[in-house]
């Protein structure tokens, strides 16, 4: 008989619809739900990748937080900055051309922003995995075959490094690697124990 899981001291919320995220978080075994924390992604004038992935990762914990008061909640966002400027969802195929022809023989970071936050103990930490990229000098050729095999249109950047988007690189820098997929697990686990849930413990 398969023993059933060990239920957790507090329930365990996705503040994201991503499935990218949510198969992420999947490998710590832990039960958890998703919820879609509905909130404005527009970014602020004038304001860096980096503020604008850290601002969204922690509201959107926030958000599901203040429905779920009693959970522990992860917020996720990322923003990808090529020399500043932040390059989000390209949405359709013609701005993902745009985007990965901005991006080819570049170095582009990938800021990935975590959160956590629970509303009855007042817990509430942030944290950002960046990832530098490498672009290879990608003829039009390429970029067309690629979206059209992959199409990226829901990922930051256009670059679906778990997928076919690996192609298109030359080198990935971080010391988190599943943050260019959409989740510091990492960073994850560090912030998970801080808000008292030790993923190696639960699963005792």
């Amino acid at each position: 008989m398969t023993a059933l899981p060990r239920p957790l001291p507090r329930p365990l919320i996705l503040g994201s619809t991503s499935r990218y995220r949510r198969e992420l978080l999947e490998r710590l075994r832990l039960p958890f739900e998703t919820a879609a924390p509905d909130i404005d992604e527009t970014p602020h004038p004038g304001e860096s990748p980096e503020s604008l992935a850290r601002r969204l990762a922690l509201a959107k914990a926030r958000a599901v937080a203040a429905r779920f008061p009693e959970a522990l909640v992860i917020g996720s966002d990322q923003v990808a900055d090529l020399d500043g400027q932040p390059l989000g969802k390209p949405g359709s195929h013609e701005r993902a051309i745009e985007q990965l022809r901005a991006m080819r023989g570049r170095t582009v970071v990938f800021h990935t922003a975590l959160a956590v936050v629970c509303r009855a103990t007042g817990f509430e930490a942030e944290d950002l995995a960046p990832v530098r990229v490498r672009f290879r000098s990608l003829g039009d050729a390429e970029i067309e075959t690629y979206l059209r095999a992959e199409q990226p249109y829901d990922c930051a950047g256009s670059a679906k490094a778990e997928g076919l988007g690996i192609t298109l690189l030359s080198a990935i820098e971080s010391d988190d690697p599943t943050a260019l997929i959409g989740l510091p697990l990492i960073r994850t686990a560090e912030l998970l124990r801080r808000g008292g849930l030790d993923v190696l413990s639960a699963l005792r």
